[in-house]
């Protein structure tokens, strides 16, 4: 069962930096709206529903709109800048000075903002095992019917958690793997940011990787925490205005709140 009362500890870095190409807009991706509210704003409510006492947003394009966005929120969320953006590893270590110079938490979530079908229970499910096994890293994943486009999770022959493999990075055989990775991590902090330092870029897209974190602190001889708690339903993330619009009718009826009207560009 979830704790009752989440370690005072915990934190979060929200990945908010990206402009969403194929959105066919100016905003950026985290910033359009789903059932009332933009997709980011979904992510760091639920994460404080879960616990996280410090919130981390990673911006980029059009920084200072999401900066404003969430200006009022009390507590207020730390925002860094992640200029240029060299991928998802490089984007968590530019939260490292803040958590240097402050005690932001022993354990840190780390999300994507465009993911808003994520649920506190989900994040709950994962907090509790991740403190009962004293893990320095979990994920939660998901079995799909069609994992196209996602990260795998490799597993050994006895079904031991090996590494995550980036869709670009797959073999033919990988890329049958229904496992796969919705990206919902949970870290201990201090393993989270020396792992970092020892994260490459020799991969197919020539990006530093917040994937490679578990498979180095596996070798470090670190516990992994590999939790099948995410609905297929909640996997979908934003990257088209099509997948916007089948997130924000999601949201709508899982809120009982009435279908939109056809989604406009704020280009």
């Amino acid at each position: 069962m979830p704790p009752t009362t989440p370690p005072t500890t915990l934190s979060a870095i929200v990945l908010a930096a990206g402009k969403g190409t194929r959105m066919g807009s100016d905003l950026p991706k985290v910033m359009h709206p789903a059932a009332g509210q933009p997709l980011v704003k979904w992510v760091v409510q639920v994460v404080r529903d879960a616990g996280a006492t410090e919130v981390v947003l990673v911006v980029g394009h059009m920084a200072e709109l999401v900066q404003e966005t969430f200006s009022h929120d009390r507590p207020a969320c730390h925002c860094v800048l992640q200029r240029p953006q060299l991928g998802t590893g490089h984007a968590v270590d530019q939260a490292r000075p803040l958590y240097v110079q402050h005690t932001l938490g022993e354990h840190c979530f780390v999300l994507c903002g465009d993911g808003p079908l994520i649920r506190a229970e989900t994040l709950a499910t994962l907090l509790a095992r991740h403190l009962a096994t004293g893990a320095a890293a979990s994920l939660a994943t998901s079995v799909i019917p069609d994992p196209s486009g996602y990260g795998r999770i490799q597993r050994d022959s006895q079904g031991r958690f090996q590494r995550i493999v980036e869709q670009k990075d797959t073999t033919a055989a990988q890329r049958m793997i229904g496992e796969i990775n919705p990206s919902y991590y949970l870290f201990r902090t201090r393993d989270l940011f020396d792992a970092l330092t020892r994260v490459t870029n020799q991969n197919a897209s020539g990006e530093y990787y917040i994937t490679d974190v578990f498979e180095l602190l596996l070798k470090d001889g670190h516990h992994i925490e590999v939790v099948d708690a995410v609905p297929p339903e909640d996997v979908l993330s934003v990257n088209t205005p099509e997948q916007l619009a089948e997130v924000d009718a999601i949201l709508r009826h899982r809120l009982g709140m009435p279908t939109s009207s056809p989604a406009r560009s704020h280009a």
